[in-house]
């Protein structure tokens, strides 16, 4: 789920997974090139649902080194301690985040026509995964009145200066496909607030200076 910032939810899961996620796939551009826009995120050949009505995306070049962003992300009972909307984090199994790993994790979701304000609780379950390149994982959301199921990709890219972190996420469920524009809002300023977190805080643990 993705996390909103303020009274905001962090409605990407699967990302949902749980992502988290969100991550490299074979849509991956070469060093330094800008993505198609709108290609499609995959991870060893699997993306998003593409049925799914609900669907957001965002990218960020973060100037940071690959394995300082790849262990923030693959260490989910970290998340606490950078992502504000995440509440708890626990994992289903030890060891190195790999495909079949599964974890879950809590966070607020805020009032909407179809629902009241809640607290969702997301099973998330990575799919696919290769090391310091992309994950994609899978996952319901569970809250009161509520229940989301989410598909969320990440991929990441060095660049010049950089990593070029790409993610993208869709979600599916009677309430939220009830609202699309409003389920679609929530879930974008979620990957959003998650996405410029990731990039503070690599940044910052990379000693990087914002200009």
């Amino acid at each position: 789920m993705s996390k909103i910032r303020g009274t905001s939810a962090r409605a990407a899961l699967f990302t949902l997974p749980l992502v988290v996620a969100g991550v490299l796939g074979t849509t991956a551009a070469p060093a330094g090139a800008t993505p198609r826009p709108g290609a499609p995120l995959t991870c060893r050949g699997e993306g998003v649902d593409p049925n799914a009505l609900v669907r957001a995306g965002t990218e960020t070049v973060i100037h940071a080194p690959l394995s300082t962003i790849w262990k923030l992300q693959t260490d989910v009972e970290g998340w606490p301690s950078w992502q504000a909307p995440v509440e708890t984090v626990e994992r289903l199994d030890h060891g190195p985040l790999r495909k079949g790993s599964a974890f879950r994790w809590t966070t607020p979701i805020p009032p909407n026509p179809a629902t009241p304000a809640t607290s969702l609780e997301i099973t998330s379950t990575v799919k696919q995964l290769k090391h310091n390149s992309c994950i994609r994982w899978s996952g319901p959301a569970i809250g009161e009145g509520l229940r989301i199921d989410g598909v969320h990709v990440w991929n990441f890219t060095k660049v010049k200066g950089g990593v070029l972190v790409r993610t993208e996420e869709t979600h599916t469920g009677d309430q939220v496909e009830a609202d699309v524009p409003t389920a679609t809002k929530i879930l974008s300023d979620g990957l959003k607030g998650w996405m410029a977190d990731l990039k503070t805080t690599a940044e910052a643990r990379a000693g990087h200076r914002p200009h």
